[in-house]
């Protein structure tokens, strides 16, 4: 028997989300529908029955493709790579959804403290999990736990561009992260380059995809239920055409029979 764990955040109105990113929800009651069912489609009431009154409905607004847990494609990070479009979301490989999962532990990273490539390498070690084509792999910081709150977006460590760079190497074209972005906190980044007035550091790990092809998840929760491996991966965005990202239902699958 398989066990299924969400990986994926509630949908839902916050008001803590930036302005620029805050999802609405307007929800329509069985009541509030009746009218439309009653003169839009032509049904009189004497044939609505007993127990129906209309059906619920509920209207998504300013949801943009990043709100939410989502994947971001090539498209997102750059118009092209090596002189070539790059694939928006719904040109990403069904397949590349689907791997052996692997979990990444950075718990201990202090805020606004990139991951290094030498701390990447030393995690991979440690699972003692050898990287291969078609694995996803997932960086736990358990920023997750400030999901709703004000705090989210500014929360976290970050990816730096040699540790993504590295794993995309390794033949990882799938990543993701359980906090708001793969950076570092988008203000700090931008505070941290003028400060030291350089162009290497704003989005660095997202920029290595101007360069090599690779797809990566933010704003992923509950990797402390996981396993460090031994279980699937599914990662299905919705296919929206010519989209730099879109939600998906992303999922972690363990076979609790494996091994018995």
């Amino acid at each position: 028997m398989a066990t299924i764990i969400d990986l994926t955040k509630p949908i839902f109105d916050n008001p803590h989300d930036p302005f620029f990113m805050r999802i609405k929800i307007k929800h329509k009651s069985h009541a509030q529908s009746h009218p439309l069912i009653r003169f839009f489609v032509g049904l009189p009431k004497r044939l609505f029955g007993a127990t129906f009154f209309g059906w619920a409905d509920d209207l998504i607004t300013n949801m943009g493709v990043h709100a939410a847990t989502h994947i971001d494609a090539p498209y997102h990070y750059a118009p092209t790579i090596d002189g070539k479009p790059a694939k928006t979301i719904d040109q990403m490989p069904l397949e590349w959804g689907y791997g052996d999962g692997l979990v990444l532990d950075f718990t201990y990273k202090e805020e606004n403290d990139p991951i290094t490539l030498l701390e990447m390498t030393r995690a991979v070690a440690a699972t003692g999990v050898e990287l291969k084509k078609g694995m996803i792999v997932l960086i736990r910081t358990g920023r997750d736990q400030f999901v709703g709150t004000k705090e989210y977006p500014s929360k976290g460590t970050g990816v730096s561009g040699e540790a993504t760079r590295w794993l995309i190497e390794q033949g990882i074209k799938v990543m993701g992260i359980d906090q708001w972005g793969w950076d570092l906190p988008l203000k700090y980044q931008a505070d941290l380059a003028k400060q030291k007035d350089s162009d290497k550091i704003f989005w660095e790990g997202h920029r290595v995809g101007a360069e090599l092809e690779y797809f990566h998840m933010e704003q992923l929760v509950n990797l402390d239920k996981l396993p460090v491996s031994g279980f699937k991966l599914c990662v299905f965005p919705l296919p929206i055409r010519g989209a730099s990202a879109a939600p998906a239902r992303v999922v972690a699958i363990l076979d609790e029979t494996a091994g018995a």
